[in-house]
């Protein structure tokens, strides 16, 4: 499809469409604006009823090998998600050989001896969609969603590297992966926060505890990494006794088995892998670590070492962490947060794993308090609950979020299969999620409390990261070997003949793609005028809900950026009829979500929630959109919030170089001229008063600047009563006149220059390239960019682009590139996304703009990357929809650039009426005019390689 943003893309490019504001509210109304109707009383549905409905059929089946084998049919698109699960993760490594289950994960994507070239070009060929892999603590799974007709290729693949991989492991192949994990551990470490995992794991565990260290590895043990260490690790992890395939979608296991032993048949059992010791370590007194960071606030961290997933408990402890500490409504943030005004923010909550889990509490801490201070209040909050223990009415309300949210994820064919496997793969039981939905569900006070008391009471570990000259650390280098809980067992007989092996000498050819069934979509208008879209999508009780309005980041206050932001922050702080605890806590009771997001040009206020409690949830989405407080402490309060954010994003590289690249591209007139994080400024959000607010809302939030937009399992004849009891009687604030944007032309410079952010220690170079193009996504109804987004997924926004190949597999120097077109209203930005190592990154920028040099010029797209573009984009249409969110995206753009309603139905021609030329074209585009080039990292190092490209250098110091 036209990738409105690219779907491998960085967090931090994401930003760039839709920034999503730290609320957990939508925009309200002026105080003048006419009022809901009176708050009616809704009954949420009960929350036993609603666990026990939650059911993935399946049947299961394992081969002789030992592969186990869960089919779940969900015939709503023509897709199948393949998922294998191996049970080996970073706890089962031994002595000197962390990092070593994630550097197989990479190894494993890199070729096997029947396909002995990266595993993601035959995957986007076939239009694979979510496609990655991952490890953790208990396991490495690989995982993709393809078209029906694409499985055999998709089996062919996962079987492939998992019984003939070990011929295509070279020494080259490992060599160039250890400097991609290498690459990729320096991105995490040189985010804000980035080292802090590392001494919470070291000080929770003992030595030689095998949860003591993270997937990511040493830095020491990946370097001394060998291609025998490799093989011999292969081969006691990987057979498929110890590993799960399921299949999710639009297949069935009449079908899917004899698939599965045509393809994973022939594969003998591997030996039984060694497992080693992992208590629960239960210690006395809170044990302590300070360190310093480069953020913009200290934060706390306090972590109790609890039992693993499948203990009954567990869940009973997630629903005390969450109700300490889990969000807006919980103890520590109505305590800290909104009446002490010690804290930013406070989070809780279970990480649960196999063996152990980690039940953790974050506070950040407000700048200019006392750390110390906000420790000591922070135990006075766990401590009085585990004296008196929650209430029937918080218990109630977590549960009841925790149900709500597996409902949500098991929407796509992706969620079913991971949620299957990984019930499978623990506990023997597929529907273990069945088990913890009713865990959830029947909690009680007393069986909380007793959990908390139990768990809570003994040793913790606390963490305060405090601003300042970074504390350089890297995982610990543990000389104590894990204790052996069970060794290794030589490989048994297969329980019966194996399958005859297959050829494979050529990869499966792949099936038609079937034409995309985008959802019908319906129409109605409510009596103020109010347009209403909806698609229906029945297949789950969930429906969201969408009010969206022509404002975005584009339309803040030029005199006072950061308005909008502040507006969006305070709307979950009070309505004229509900204060914010309570909103927060009516929110947890409906197992409904309502969020806030400012892209460019567009704000969005989304409700997501549960069928059986929509009329509930809208009138609660509609109080919040319509009858804001903006009461004049809680101004006080979420401004120190916003500014504490405001800095924090001054310490994080992506965000830091997003607020610099705007007004240097645009010009810091243009209303795209702004920070694309869409916090504004600090002097901007410093200045803001009530008034500043009340008018915001009533210039751009307001009926007549409006639209609805519904997708979910519900009737035009259901929801548009209720859209209308909600949102019908909203009328216009008559003295407010409706906010407008004025956009003049904006020219790429003539000559490239690079802006040094110096940002001292860091251990990676950010670099964030970008220009304004000419087009304008609203050209052809915003049709006229398809081409050049289809050449952009070749230049940089495809796993196989040639930036990437480039960048991360050809040289190493990166985790990886990303570029990206977005498509605005008025003209494109640009976007090139790199953070690559310190000793690379003149000769990292210097590559990029060479390949940016070539492309389409003296290295033209030919006719097999058409090909290969063509095919990615039709195949991966199906997958592309499957989700409710993506429709809803989707006919909300048709919205906004007037597309008519079968335009998603018209994507695959227009895929395959693209020509080499029309590429071409495309591709000079994108690569016309000259960039600015934001380069973050340490000037001492960094400068001089600038300095040999011979471009103009303008060095500013980080805030």
């Amino acid at each position: 499809m036209l990738r409105e943003v690219c779907r491998a893309g960085f967090a931090a490019m994401a930003l760039v469409l839709a920034p999503v504001l730290p609320v957990q509210a939508a925009p309200a109304s002026a105080a003048k604006t006419t009022a809901a109707a009176p708050q009616t009383a809704f009954a949420p549905a009960p929350l036993s009823e609603l666990a026990a409905s939650v059911a993935l059929k399946h049947e299961s089946f394992t081969l002789p090998n030992g592969l186990r084998v869960v089919v779940h049919t969900d015939r709503k698109a023509p897709v199948v998600a393949v998922s294998v699960w191996y049970h080996i993760g970073s706890k089962d490594e031994p002595l000197g050989k962390t990092g070593f289950a994630h550097l197989f994960e990479h190894l494993m994507y890199y070729g096997s001896e029947n396909h002995d070239a990266l595993f993601f070009e035959p995957l986007e060929s076939i239009g694979a969609t979510d496609a990655n892999g991952s490890t953790w603590f208990d396991r490495t799974n690989y995982y993709e969603t393809v078209p029906t007709s694409a499985l055999d290729l998709a089996l062919f693949l996962e079987s492939d590297r998992m019984g003939h991989l070990l011929g295509a492991v070279t020494q080259a192949k490992l060599d160039a992966q250890r400097s991609v994990v290498q690459n990729e551990k320096r991105q995490g470490d040189n985010a804000p926060y980035g080292l802090s995992e590392y001494a919470i794991l070291e000080g929770l565990f003992p030595a030689g505890h095998p949860y003591r260290h993270e997937a990511i590895g040493s830095m020491a043990d990946l370097n001394a990494a060998s291609v025998a260490d490799v093989h011999a690790w292969f081969k006691a992890n990987y057979g498929p006794n110890n590993a799960v395939l399921v299949l999710s979608g639009d297949i069935d296991a009449a079908t899917a088995k004899p698939l599965v032993m045509k393809y994973f048949g022939d594969i003998p059992p591997g030996p039984t892998p060694a497992r080693y010791e992992a208590p629960v370590p239960r210690t006395t007194g809170i044990k302590r670590e300070t360190m310093y960071d480069a953020v913009g606030n200290a934060r706390i961290t306090r972590a109790f070492a609890v039992p693993g997933r499948a203990d009954a408990v567990t869940p009973l402890l997630d629903v005390a962490a969450t109700i300490i500490a889990g969000g807006s409504s919980s103890r520590a943030y109505n305590e800290l947060v909104r009446r002490d005004q010690l804290a930013v923010g406070v989070s809780g909550g279970v990480q649960a794993y196999e063996k152990v889990s980690i039940l953790e509490f974050e506070i950040d801490v407000k700048p200019g308090a006392d750390p110390a201070k906000v420790a000591a209040r922070f135990d006075a909050v766990l401590n009085d609950f585990l004296k008196t223990g929650p209430t029937a009415d918080e218990v109630q309300r977590v549960a009841t979020r925790a149900v709500a949210g597996t409902v949500r994820s098991l929407e796509a064919a992706s969620g079913q299969a991971s949620t299957l496997a990984e019930g499978e793969l623990y506990t023997g039981d597929p529907d273990f999620y069945r088990t913890e939905l009713a865990r959830y569900a029947n909690a009680t006070p007393e069986a909380v409390a007793a959990a908390a008391r139990k768990w809570l009471s003994g040793g913790s570990f606390e963490l305060t990261v405090l601003p300042g000259k970074r504390t350089d650390r890297d995982l610990a280098v543990d000389k104590v070997a894990p204790k052996l809980a069970s060794a290794a067992i030589p490989a048994q007989p297969p329980t019966g003949a194996l399958s005859p092996p297959i050829d494979r000498s050529a990869l499966p050819k792949v099936g038609a793609t079937p034409a995309l069934a985008f959802p019908a979509v319906e129409r109605a208008t409510l009596s103020n005028g109010i347009k209403v879209t909806l698609a229906r999508r029945p297949e789950l009780p969930v429906v969201k809900v969408m009010l969206a309005f022509d404002a975005g980041i584009s339309a803040d206050d030029r005199a006072k950026p950061g308005t909008q932001s502040l507006m969006l922050g305070l709307l979950d702080e009070g309505t004229t009829r509900r204060t914010g605890p309570a909103i927060g806590e009516e929110e947890e009771r409906l197992g409904a979500n309502i969020s806030a997001t400012a892209g460019i040009d567009r704000t969005r206020l989304v409700l997501d929630t549960l069928t059986p409690n929509l009329a509930a949830s809208l009138d609660l989405f509609a109080d919040i959109a319509r009858n804001p407080k903006f009461d004049d402490a809680e101004l006080l309060r979420v401004r120190g919030q916003a500014l504490a954010g405001i800095k924090a994003e001054m310490t994080s590289p992506q965000a830091l170089a997003l607020r610099e690249l705007p007004p240097i591209i645009y010009g810091p007139d243009h209303p795209y001229g702004v920070p694309f994080t869409g916090t504004g400024t600090t002097a901007g959000v410093t200045a803001v008063t009530r008034g500043d607010l009340q008018a915001f809302h009533a210039r751009w939030i307001r009926p007549d600047n409006a639209a609805l937009f519904v997708v979910g399992d519900t009737t035009l004849a259901q929801i548009v009563p209720l859209l209308e009891t909600a949102f019908g009687d909203w009328k216009l604030d008559a003295a407010a006149a409706r906010g407008t944007k004025s956009f003049t032309s904006v020219k790429a410079p003539t000559a490239a220059r690079i802006v040094l952010i110096d940002r001292p220690g860091s251990p990676q170079s950010l670099i964030l390239g970008g220009k304004v193009l000419g087009l304008k996504g609203r050209d052809d109804n915003g049709t006229a960019a398809f081409p050049l987004v289809a050449a952009n997924d070749l230049l940089g926004g495809l796993s196989t682009s040639r930036l990437n190949l480039n960048i991360r597999e050809a040289k190493g120097w990166a985790y990886g590139v990303q570029s990206l077109a977005s498509l605005v209203q008025q003209q494109l930005p640009f976007l090139l996304f790199a953070p690559v190592q310190t000793d690379r990154t003149g000769d990292a920028l210097a590559a990029i703009a060479a390949d940016m040099k070539a492309f389409g010029t003296t290295r033209p797209i030919d006719a097999a990357e058409r090909d290969k573009v063509v095919e990615n984009g039709v195949r991966s249409l199906p997958g592309e929809f499957e989700n409710a969110g993506a429709v809803l995206t989707s006919i909300e753009r048709n919205a906004v650039f007037g597309r008519p309603d079968d335009y998603q139905a018209t994507l695959a021609a227009r895929y395959q009426a693209l020509t080499t030329a029309d590429l071409n074209r495309a591709a000079l585009q994108l690569t016309d005019g000259a960039m600015v080039w934001i380069v973050v990292g340490d000037r001492k190092l960094v400068e001089p390689q600038l300095a040999k490209l011979k471009l103009p250098v303008e060095v500013r110091k980080a805030p």
